[in-house]
Parts: C-alpha cells; sequence; structure tokens
C-alpha cells in the first residue's frame, strides 16, 4: 500500500494507524481521507487485525482537524476529498467496522481531530491534550458527525457549550465528562493503549465484534426493537469456533485460544 501521509503497521493482532504531517499538526487534506480509506479497508479485511490503535506522530497534535491552509491554497482541489467514501479520515462516515478503535490522542484533537477520536471506540489522552470544535470560530461547522456525537456522549449542555464557543477542553475535563477513558503521561500513551488492547483480546474477537455490532446497531431504537434485531448475530456467533473454544477452555482451566473463526 503506497502512503504518503499516514504510517500503517501491524503486530500481534494490533493495527497501528499514524497520521504523519506533525508540521502541519497532522491536520488531514483531502489525499489523507483517501489513504485513510484504504487504511480502514485493509483492516476490516485483514482477520488476523482485530484492533485498531489510531495516534498522530510527534508529541503536539493528534489531529487539528481540517487542514485550512492546504484549503485556502487549493480551493480547486477540495472536492477530491468528496472520493473518500468514509469521511473524515475514512472514519466518520463509516458504519461497518465493528473491529474495536483505540484513540491515542497525544495532543491537541480539534475539529476533525476530535471527530475522529468521537468516531472511535475507546480515547486514551496524553495529560497535555486538547479537544474541542472550534469550526466556528472560521465560519464553519463540525459537520464530519461532531455536531451529533458529542451531544450523545456528554450532557446536552456541555456538549453545547463547548460546540457554541468553539473552546477547547483539557484532558483532565475530558475524562471528567466522560469523553476519555484514560488519561496518562505522553510517554505511557501508547504503552496504555496496548493495555487495553490486550484486555480486549484477552476476549473472542468474534465476540467483540459481535458486542460492538449490536451495540451501535441498537443506539436510538427502543430496548425491544434492539434485542430483537441481534438475534441472526446471535445466533452466527454461538455457531462459531470460538464459542465452542470459550466454554471449553473455561472447563479445562486454560487460556482460551481464540481463532476470530
Amino acid at each position: 500500500m503506497d502512503l504518503k501521509f499516514i504510517k500503517y503497521e501491524k503486530r500481534n493482532h494490533i493495527a497501528y494507524i499514524t497520521f504523519n504531517r506533525p508540521e502541519r499538526m497532522n491536520a488531514l487534506h483531502p489525499p489523507c481521507h483517501v489513504e485513510m480509506d484504504n487504511v480502514w479497508d485493509d483492516f476490516v479485511a485483514d482477520k488476523s487485525a482485530w484492533v485498531a490503535i489510531v495516534t498522530g506522530a510527534g508529541d503536539k497534535g493528534f489531529s487539528a482537524g481540517n487542514d485550512l491552509r492546504w484549503t485556502a491554497e487549493n480551493r480547486g482541489q477540495v472536492l477530491e476529498g468528496l472520493r473518500a467514501k468514509g469521511g473524515f479520515a475514512g472514519i466518520t462516515a463509516r458504519y461497518d467496522i465493528y473491529k474495536p478503535i483505540i484513540a491515542a490522542v497525544n495532543g491537541f484533537a480539534l475539529g476533525g481531530g476530535f471527530e475522529i477520536a468521537l468516531s472511535c471506540d475507546i480515547i486514551i489522552a496524553a495529560d497535555h491534550a486538547r479537544f474541542g470544535l472550534p469550526e466556528p470560530r472560521v465560519g464553519l461547522m463540525a459537520a464530519a458527525g461532531g455536531v451529533h456525537r458529542l451531544p450523545r456522549h456528554v450532557p446536552l449542555k456541555i456538549a453545547m457549550g463547548m460546540m457554541l464557543t468553539g473552546k477547547h477542553i483539557t484532558a483532565a475535563d475530558a475524562l471528567r465528562f466522560g469523553i476519555a477513558n484514560e488519561v496518562v503521561p505522553l510517554k505511557d500513551l501508547i504503552p496504555t493503549a496496548e493495555k487495553w488492547a490486550a484486555e480486549i483480546m484477552e476476549c473472542s474477537p468474534l465476540s467483540v465484534q459481535a458486542s460492538k455490532q449490536a451495540a451501535m446497531d441498537g443506539l436510538g431504537i427502543p430496548v425491544q426493537q434492539a434485542i430483537a434485531k441481534h438475534y441472526d448475530l446471535q445466533a452466527k456467533l454461538f455457531k462459531s469456533k470460538d464459542a465452542i473454544e470459550g466454554p471449553l477452555a473455561f472447563s479445562q482451566k486454560r487460556k482460551p485460544n481464540w481463532t476470530g473463526e
């Protein structure tokens, strides 16, 4: 895969995805979104990749969002970004990734950068990280899902306060509001994300994916409908090799050997 703006590697069932434009605070431009589409396609298709960790290069920015300088300099090419089917960073408008995604926020997560983090399942933040949707301050809005996801993550008044003022919040506030799962010193950021990934991978990858799919598909509908909606998913899971291995390993008092099949 030919990638110029993204680093992508896989080790021990973990896919590491790094926005690699530190000179622009990892702000993303249309070619980045197209590359990220390809990365997510590969992650979904690779049965040996069970968890993704997303972060930014350097120690200042996870992602400063949309590269406004690039937009100003390349007005005629902005539509190129529409070729990214998954939206901003290939993720904000993609709803078929049921493998868990961890955002390791290593600095500023602003605008689209915050929207990327909100699209992930777990957020680990460095203690100097900051979050915000400052789009109204430059005549825009957080249209890549931020205006919808943030009010679903935090109380409405907190979300409106952030969105209508464009103010940043600290990592400590993100933890207090329930946006971040854990806040750690920068040196511990990736190891902590890997710790979470390891704990996830103690579970069956198929069970994890089914749990995420059922939870996400059930949002916004009554519980009775949500439960009925995942009957087929549950039946498919119960027929898997992992569903046989789990109870067997438990009865034999050993760790299960998950295959994702």
